[in-house]
């Protein structure tokens, strides 16, 4: 019985040592796009290749949500977390999430993770985007894109205007991978 006590211990002491581990920008719970279902980031995104978004439903970028739909599709089996946070900073989110999901989920076949509306600008942002606008810089606009490349724990910034099939994003995304 004390045998197996000491193994279980060994077992989930290592376990306990990871929730402590996760960096300050990934700790917490944000709940998913029109659900009342939540995600850790640190389990999403802790450890792997990532893309993040800032998204919004009614932005002339909206329709690259179908390219990113596609680069989710062609890289996921390698290990790459696409993630958008929509966010009504630029003021051109939709009514409400209802909307916003039906944009993202019906109209563009968004399978990736999408999150409700998060502040990703200024003071209140969330401390991920406070974080991601550390390491590059903060959201001018809709569709921002940041690789983050779990190897180095470095950041690539990509614009609004950079589209997500592009040969540089890809460049960073593969690198990261």
């Amino acid at each position: 019985m004390k045998t197996w006590g000491l193994l279980l211990a060994m077992v989930l002491m290592p376990l306990s040592g990871i929730a402590q581990t996760c960096p300050p920008q990934f700790q917490g719970e944000y709940r998913k796009l029109h659900s009342s279902d939540s995600v850790s980031l640190c389990d999403l995104l802790q450890g792997a290749p990532a893309l993040v978004v800032n998204t919004a439903s009614h932005c002339g970028f909206t329709p690259q949500f179908k390219a990113l739909e596609a680069v989710h599709q062609q890289y996921k089996d390698e290990g790459l977390v696409v993630v958008g946070f929509a966010s009504d900073d630029f003021k051109q989110a939709a009514k409400s999430e209802e909307e916003a999901a039906t944009i993202c989920y019906t109209n563009y076949g968004v399978s990736f993770t999408m999150l409700a509306p998060t502040e990703v600008t200024g003071e209140q942002a969330s401390a991920l985007f406070k974080w991601l606008g550390g390491q590059s810089e903060e959201p001018s606009w809709n569709f921002n894109k940041y690789v983050i490349n779990p190897k180095d724990g470095s950041v690539t910034h990509f614009s609004s205007k950079a589209k997500p099939d592009s040969s540089a994003l890809r460049s960073a995304i593969e690198a990261a991978l």
